[in-house]
């Protein structure tokens, strides 16, 4: 018996190490592995759209085919207390968390940028989790960040468990985001161009055929499954003259200052609250949130039945500002204050709201040049999505799946472009990697720069370097070291520290030889107070030799200390630094390493 099981073990050992190298082999062999991902993850996202649904039935006593934001009112006391319940449970989370000392959870974009996928499936489920608790009670935030967050955490646990490749791991992240996002919305299009624009960071063509498969598995598993959560069916939309195209570009600008200002306004909301025990935090937010749910229930959770709603119903401008206003400072508070969740349909709903009222004021002021109200807030809702999350060809995708019309998309595209290149040029950021910015990180997309943080002066130097005393000759210097046995020597003093560095070909200068028993080396130091440390990461190294034109550097012990640990050249430096950015870039032609 005991024989027969270790022969089990055996074949199911070799076939998993075939399994793997198969993976490992060709791209094309990932694409069934983007299947099993897609399907999982459309399964997921609806069991948590249902749950959050369950939740507001139960909580607020609403029609089950009823969205929250879209009901005519709520009970004031559930309004009051489900999101001040539903933040403390997630102010003790966050207050055990720091308690035993547990990092902060690790998000997609995060974990492409520099963990080369890798993400850990604990913390999704655990950020899924407090996503799903805060939209259930109600805070106005959305669960598209817990759709891909454990979308994400399932790709890179069966991508690890096939010891993928830095570079395929991070593709099958980006696998799990789209069919996150596709089955959310019951569009694959967009969630394929939501994880190369801002999961991935590029768009591959080795990458194409595995996120479209992910994204198509997701958006028919959803659908099979009762259908996406955030679906949205436009009716026909009237055609965009050539002149209506200004106005639209014109609306593009000012979604582009609003969101600006959202994103500049969340350190100030987060201010806020710092003064107030952790536990308390999300207390207090779900209390402001639900005194403004009293007075419009379109500001609780993601807003989705509200947009709707909004959509096709007559609006007055002053009610439009009200909702835009309280909609806003709700999903800064929310996010501000502990609760968990994301701000993408969230930004779809204001921007919607914006671009009617954009259409409304246009009108008032010159009737001649009016727009069609519906293609205003389609523009508006995709424009600001572009401000906030990032990616115009997802948001124009987005509108393209939802109404069929590509001359709406035309003009959508052109004003998601104006966006992005506007709060790039003004601002340089998404939400997600300004609040990453805001932690310290630098990151402003998911282009993978972990191997550059990585590649350190430590692991590029030579630690094997010649040292000699100041006091010493040049003659016994050369009488040390040979010419062409090493790019040059360090100089120390008699503590052993650094004071400078010369180069072989200058010690061995002729000009130098009638007076080599005379001179000490100390007369030839070079680059006295220019160094490296081993922390630095190869780009900053290499800024300091463009700095100082320096062909070597002596690396020394800290910032603090003079003690040389070794030597880098340049040319070593930038020779490592051109290969691995071949490596990390070489999938853009398909050839995955």
């Amino acid at each position: 018996m005991r024989i027969r099981h270790l022969v089990d073990r055996k074949g199911t050992n070799r076939l998993m190490v075939r399994l793997r190298a198969l993976l490992r082999s060709n791209e094309f062999y990932l694409i069934p592995l983007a299947l099993v991902i897609g399907t999982l993850a459309g399964a997921v996202v609806t069991l948590m759209a249902k749950l959050a649904q369950l939740a507001h039935v139960v909580i607020y006593g609403i029609p089950i085919d009823v969205h929250l934001s879209a009901h005519e009112s709520v009970s004031p006391w559930a309004a009051l207390i489900a999101p001040a319940l539903g933040g403390l449970s997630l102010g003790i989370m966050e207050w055990s968390r720091r308690r035993m000392k547990i990092s902060n959870a690790v998000d997609p974009i995060e974990a492409n940028a520099l963990r080369g996928g890798n993400l850990s499936m604990r913390d999704s489920v655990v950020v899924s989790s407090q996503t799903l608790i805060s939209n259930g009670c109600g805070a106005s935030v959305g669960l598209e960040a817990g759709y891909t967050q454990i979308g994400s955490g399932i790709a890179s646990l069966l991508g690890k468990f096939f010891n993928l490749r830095r570079n395929d791991l991070r593709l099958m992240v980006g696998c799990g985001a789209a069919a996150a996002i596709a089955a959310a919305f019951g569009a694959p299009i967009t969630g394929a161009f939501y994880a190369c624009e801002l999961i991935v960071g590029v768009y591959a063509v080795g990458s194409a055929a595995p996120i479209l498969a992910a994204s198509l598995a997701g958006a028919l598993t959803a659908q099979w499954l009762g259908g996406a959560p955030y679906s949205l069916e436009i009716p026909k939309v009237s055609a965009v003259g050539v002149e209506q195209y200004l106005a639209l570009i014109g609306l593009a600008l000012i979604t582009s200052g609003v969101g600006i200002a959202v994103m500049r306004s969340s350190p100030m909301f987060e201010r806020l609250f710092v003064w107030m025990p952790v536990w308390l935090r999300p207390v207090i937010g779900g209390l402001i949130v639900g005194s403004f749910a009293i007075i419009t229930p379109q500001v609780l959770a993601a807003g989705h039945g509200a947009m709707v709603l909004d959509l096709f119903n007559d609006m007055t401008i002053g009610l439009i500002a009200l909702i835009i206003a309280l909609k806003v400072t709700a999903c800064l508070v929310s996010l501000a204050s502990g609760f968990r969740g994301g701000l993408f349909f969230a930004s779809l709903f204001v921007g919607s709201l914006i671009g009617k009222f954009f259409a409304a004021v246009l009108l008032l002021i010159s009737p001649n040049f009016a727009i069609d109200p519906l293609v205003a807030m389609l523009t508006g809702m995709a424009t600001l999505g572009v401000a906030i999350v990032g990616g115009p060809l997802t948001m124009s995708f987005l509108v393209l799946e939802m109404t069929r019309n590509v001359d709406v998309t035309a003009v959508v595209l052109a004003g998601c472009i104006v966006t992005s290149i506007c709060v790039r040029f003004m601002f340089g950021h998404s939400f997600s990697t300004w609040r990453l910015h805001l932690r310290g990180e630098t990151i402003r997309s998911a282009n993978d720069v972990g191997w550059l943080r990585n590649l350190t002066v430590e692991r590029l130097m030579r630690s094997d370097v010649g040292k000699v005393p100041s006091t010493t000759t040049i003659a016994a210097a050369r009488r040390e070291f040979a010419l062409g046995s090493r790019p040059g020597i360090v100089i120390v003093n008699n503590a052993d520290e650094y004071v400078g560095l010369v180069l072989l070909p200058d010690l061995f200068s002729s000009d130098l030889d009638s007076i080599a028993d005379d001179i000490q080396v100390i007369e030839l130091a070079r680059l006295i107070d220019i160094v490296l440390i081993p922390e630095m990461n190869v780009k900053s190294a290499m800024a300091v030799f463009d700095e100082a034109e320096a062909e070597m550097l002596a690396v020394v012990d800290s910032t603090d200390s003079r003690k040389v640990v070794g030597f880098l050249t340049e040319t070593f430096a930038r020779r490592r630094y051109v290969e691995e950015i071949d490596k990390a870039t070489r999938g853009v032609l398909g050839a995955l390493s």
